[in-house]
């Protein structure tokens, strides 16, 4: 039995199962944990929802930015762009039920000694705090007020986390930071403006994993998000989007050794 985490599929099936055939992935021994963007971009994103959905024993997923932008797009007052290739999800004659599965998906997820999230982790939130924001905005997806909620979270403020925001202003800022973040200061603070490597952070921030005081520096942390990254030997740290989506690799890692598999998309 072996879990594997994987990067960003952005709806790229054909290369999921490629990658799964490449680490003889099994459905009656072994676990997979998605680390969010399985739609978008990609010209399957129907496939591979599916799939996740339908091997939910030992199949496990966070949300990332395209995933809640399908819902914000389906459920919300958010307009899909010329560039979204999910309509394929929103078309299909099993839709309801597809994107209730994703509206119960969390931000977070701690498995024994790891953490499991898409974008990163504030580096002055401890464990607690991270699954108690995520879990807040897993309480208004699954809400009554669906809509309004998913409208109102598509805004960068407030960039700086603080515990007398309101309770709609923290799930917006976790939202951010759990699905978006690439670099921040040392207080939380965002910035979402750069998206190269971890090495040209602009003025004043640094990657939200480079932080000397983070409180979670002794933790495993799994993450997609970030295609840009290169050359990131960090203990405790593993990036794992690979850019399938623009040309690059899917990458599956095996939690027990830390070895990466990938397929060339």
């Amino acid at each position: 039995m072996s879990d594997y985490l994987i990067g960003d599929v952005q709806g790229c099936y054909d290369s999921l199962q490629r990658l799964l055939n490449k680490i003889e992935f099994s459905l009656d021994k072994d676990r997979i944990f998605f680390l969010g963007d399985v739609v978008n971009r990609g010209n399957k994103s129907l496939e591979t929802l599916e799939f996740i959905k339908a091997h939910t024993d030992n199949i496990s997923m966070v949300l990332g930015n395209h995933d809640f932008h399908l819902l914000a797009c389906t459920f919300g007052a958010i307009t899909p762009s010329n560039k979204d290739t999910f309509s394929d999800v929103i078309n299909a004659k099993n839709s309801k039920k597809l994107l209730e599965f994703l509206s119960q998906q969390p931000l977070l997820i701690s498995d024994e000694d790891i953490l499991i999230v898409h974008a990163g982790i504030p580096p002055n939130w401890t464990k607690e705090r991270a699954l108690a924001q995520s879990t807040l905005v897993q309480k208004h997806l699954q809400g009554e007020n669906l809509s309004q909620f998913l409208t109102q979270m598509y805004h960068n403020q407030p960039d700086t986390w603080s515990d007398h925001l309101s309770e709609l202003e923290q799930c917006r800022y976790t939202i951010n930071a759990m699905m978006r973040m690439r670099f921040c200061r040392a207080n939380g603070q965002l910035e979402f403006n750069h998206k190269m490597n971890f090495d040209q952070a602009p003025d004043g921030y640094k990657a939200w994993f480079k932080h000397e005081n983070r409180l979670l520096k002794e933790t495993d942390i799994f993450f997609g998000h970030w295609s840009t990254l290169a050359n990131v030997e960090q203990k405790h740290i593993f990036p794992m989007d690979h850019g399938c989506a623009w040309g690059g690799r899917l990458s599956a890692i095996r939690r027990s050794d830390r070895q990466i598999f990938s397929i060339n998309c």
